[in-house]
């Protein structure tokens, strides 16, 4: 198995600035897909950005202009960018990535474990 190991959250505030990390436990034959999600109190998980193996990536129309998604597929490791924070980004913020362990194997989502993001004065 394999675990997406999250960091960078926190309290920030409004204005603000925080980069989310994202890195696979152990040595991987292939990941496609990788992105983050979040959920707000009392709200459902909603996408926040994806990113292609190819670098081809996607945002929410909430947080276009100001979160920006990479990775690098040499330390199997995805980031979220996040500038202009404002109280409605508080959530939990999830990785997950589209996970091959070894060739020929079928390709599975895997989830972190969360990271909080506080948007406060």
């Amino acid at each position: 198995q394999v675990q997406l190991l999250e960091s960078g959250g926190g309290l920030v505030q409004p204005g603000g600035s925080l980069r989310l990390s994202c890195a696979a436990s152990r040595s991987i034959y292939r990941i496609n897909t990788m992105g983050w999600y979040r959920q707000a109190p009392g709200k459902e998980r909603e996408l926040a950005a994806l990113i292609s193996s190819s670098g081809t990536s996607n945002y929410a129309e909430s947080v276009k202009g100001r979160f920006t998604i990479s990775r690098d597929n040499a330390i199997n490791t995805v980031y979220l960018q996040m500038n202009s924070l404002k109280p409605e980004d508080t959530a939990v913020y999830y990785c997950t990535a589209e996970i091959g362990l070894r060739p020929g194997d079928v390709m599975d989502s895997y989830w972190g474990q969360g990271t909080q993001v506080t948007v406060s004065s």
